[in-house]
């Protein structure tokens, strides 16, 4: 993979956010979730859906502090507009599992 600077990383908008609702993604071609996340004040809430289904359910979800790119352009999948990317890692088998602080920390902080 090509090195980037710390100029180019610093383009991208990593915020903390809550998850306030969640619910199934029946019509994406893999099973999903659709999630609206709050990221305080100065973002909103946004939107987005996640391949999740492995490990976590709508109502689980709800509640969740996660880490996402805020300014990504919106994305169409199916009849939803994602408007953020929620990030995640693979476990063992290959499935998502999102990240997220290990301590509560205010919705809208930046990573750094």
């Amino acid at each position: 993979m090509a090195e980037i600077s710390f100029d180019d990383f610093m383009k991208v908008d990593i915020r903390t956010g809550i998850i306030r609702r969640a619910e199934p993604f029946p019509e994406a071609r893999k099973p999903a979730i659709k999630m609206w996340i709050d990221f305080g004040p100065e973002i909103g809430e946004k939107k987005t859906s996640a391949q999740v289904t492995a490990h976590y359910t709508p109502d689980g979800l709800v509640g969740k502090q996660v880490i996402a790119v805020v300014n990504f352009p919106p994305r169409q999948i199916g009849p939803f507009m994602s408007e953020v990317l929620v990030l995640g890692l693979p476990d063992a088998q290959g499935e998502v599992v999102l990240l997220g602080p290990d301590q509560d920390v205010p919705v809208g902080g930046r990573m750094h």
